[in-house]
């Protein structure tokens, strides 16, 4: 199935010269949302115990792939989103900086984790998720992502022998 034609650009948002790609067209279609859920959760089958998805468009496509998995679901959220003592993590973004926190005791020595988010671009939020989970003292198997914009270079900051699978590239 054709993913990459369900996922709309939208120039100029959130500011000018940045080019949003819009996953709701496909989070609509259930044929799509679920090609998109498996094929993102299949090469990680029987490696996770946890699905750890950056907020917000990683939530939806975090649990989806955490209940595809049998495994369970982290949230990584925005800074004073959590209610419990954190860890968090600081990134650069695109447009700005931001910081990802995680309940301090949601991970630990031994859990073995898939970082999911929707879009790979610079890299800088997934860069900041793989560290916070490592500093968790759980062990980082991948990072899966729905699409992957190359020509921003975000694979190459992620690194670090870090696993990376992505749906659809543009």
């Amino acid at each position: 199935m054709d993913l990459s034609g369900l996922i709309r650009a939208v120039p100029d948002f959130p500011e000018p010269g940045v080019v949003f790609r819009d996953i709701t067209p496909l989070l609509a279609d259930p044929a799509a949302y679920a090609a998109a859920v498996a094929a993102m959760a299949e090469p990680y089958r029987g490696r996770v115990d946890h699905v750890a998805g950056i907020e917000a468009r990683g939530f939806i496509l975090g649990a989806s792939v955490a209940l595809t998995l049998g495994a369970g679901f982290i949230p990584l959220r925005k800074l004073g989103k959590l209610p419990s003592p954190t860890l968090a993590e600081g990134y650069t973004l695109e447009y700005g900086t931001a910081s990802l926190e995680v309940h301090l005791d949601a991970l630990g020595p031994g859990d073995r984790v898939l970082v999911v988010d929707d879009v790979v671009a610079t890299g800088g939020t997934l860069v900041a998720a793989v560290e916070l989970v490592r500093r968790t003292g759980a062990e980082v198997v991948a990072v899966s992502a729905l699409l992957e914009i190359t020509a921003l270079g975000g694979r190459d900051r992620i690194g670090n022998g870090v696993d990376l699978g992505v749906v659809v590239s543009f």
